[in-house]
């Protein structure tokens, strides 16, 4: 059993590429029939409106992918919503329109939905292709910002040399918390820094002057004289009395006891020393804990790179670079045309055999209808006034059983009315007779 002529070309039209992707411009195929050689154009219109929807595809999944951070299946679904939007969207810009050459206003909006079209496709491109020195761009931005963020909390929270020390000027975003601070320990560390610099001022002075007053004794107490009542060699009375005197001067100043304070301090000073010393370590460990900390939560901030990142590093890359710049600028026009593509072709390739049928048989459609629209008009003015002068019969139907009934009951009452008084004076006739 053979199938049928019919049944064949409704499979080889079920399974036409060609009549597939002139389907995506809009054209009436019983229409296009009448000028067959048209088909290669039409058909090579729907392709172009396939390209398109392609590209603007390709685009959103760049966007999208971007946006999540990272390529998922997410990034499908805006993707296909956004090429069927997009291929739809064509086919209406680029379908046939009868009379399309006499309206300028249809022809210029077209136009310029899709140059903004092509401008919202063109951008995550753009993107796309400079993505390498974009990515750069944002690592060596993201790379400053940490850089000024680690100086800033450095400035911002130096080694405390004093308890009252204060912060420098801009640092409130940038101070840190810390549980102790060897700040009182500087405190007390200068102080007794500058209470030993004056004690160790006066033992020196003290110093200076027993040592000076111990070279007189030596000098003086070397010179011995004989005692003329006992013939032995004794020290002079002056050796004496300069003994006697740097005992007085050592007892007065408490050249020994301020010794043994400068001591004491000296100890002191050296452990507090030590302590600071462990208190700094401290200090600055603790310090560079915090500024890790403060680093890593800009780092997760900085974890994903947005869209609108990516296009201010894109518009400060062209800022710096005029031939960058030209380049950037060309690749949004290519990608705006391509987009733009299908309403140039259609709008610009002039006006074709089918459009002038297609305005031929509009023109006569709406010629047609509105004759048929007068018919129909016409038809039902004459039945209201057949219906009308039908009411009109009938109610001068009506109106004649009416009279012709009101004249037979009058006639009847006058009929009646003359037997009445024929009987009446019939009886008075009677009676006068009697």
């Amino acid at each position: 059993m053979t199938d049928s002529p019919t049944t064949d070309r409704a499979l080889s039209e079920r399974f036409d590429l060609a009549r597939r992707l002139r389907v995506l411009t809009g054209v009436d195929e019983s229409l296009l029939d009448r000028v067959g050689y048209e088909r290669n154009r039409y058909t090579a219109l729907g392709g172009v409106v396939l390209g398109t929807s392609v590209i603007a595809a390709f685009s959103m999944w760049n966007f999208a992918t971007e946006a999540l951070g990272r390529a998922s299946f997410l990034a499908v679904i805006p993707t296909v919503i956004w090429m069927l939007f997009i291929l739809n969207l064509d086919r209406w810009l680029v379908t046939p329109q009868p009379n399309a050459r006499r309206r300028v206003g249809p022809l210029l909006l077209r136009l310029m939905i899709a140059l903004v079209l092509g401008a919202v496709v063109a951008e995550p491109l753009v993107l796309r292709i400079f993505a390498t020195a974009v990515e750069e761009r944002i690592a060596d931005e993201r790379n400053g910002d940490l850089d000024r963020l680690r100086g800033n909390l450095l400035r911002c929270n130096p080694v405390p040399s004093a308890t009252d020390a204060a912060s420098p000027a801009g640092c409130g975003r940038y101070v840190l918390s810390f549980g102790a601070t060897p700040g009182g320990q500087s405190d007390e560390l200068s102080s007794l820094r500058s209470e030993s610099a004056v004690l160790q001022k006066r033992v020196d002075r003290d110093s200076d002057k027993l040592e000076g007053l111990r070279t007189e004794v030596r000098n003086e107490c070397r010179q011995l004289i004989r005692n003329a009542s006992t013939g032995w060699l004794q020290r002079t009375s002056e050796c004496l009395r300069l003994r006697e005197r740097e005992k007085d001067y050592r007892a007065t100043h408490r050249t020994d006891e301020n010794e043994r304070r400068l001591a004491v301090m000296h100890g002191r000073i050296a452990k507090m020393e030590g302590k600071l010393t462990a208190s700094r370590g401290t200090f600055l460990q603790a310090r560079a804990e915090g500024i890790e900390r403060r680093l890593a939560k800009e780092r997760a901030k900085q974890k994903e790179i947005g869209v609108l990142e990516r296009m201010g590093a894109l518009d400060g890359l062209a800022s710096g670079n005029t031939v960058l710049f030209a380049g950037i600028w060309l690749v949004r026009a290519l990608f705006v045309l391509l987009d733009a593509l299908p309403v140039l072709v259609k709008f610009l390739s002039g006006e074709s055999a089918y459009d002038r049928m297609l305005t031929s048989e509009s023109n006569s459609a709406v010629k047609i209808h509105g004759e048929q629209v007068r018919l129909t008009e016409r038809r039902a003015m004459a039945d209201i006034e057949i219906a009308q002068e039908a009411i009109e019969q009938e109610v001068r139907r009506s109106r004649a059983e009416s009279e012709a009934a009101h004249r037979e009951l009058v006639a009847a009452v006058n009929i009646r009315l003359r037997k009445a008084v024929n009987g009446l004076e019939e009886e008075l006739r009677r009676t006068s007779e009697v």
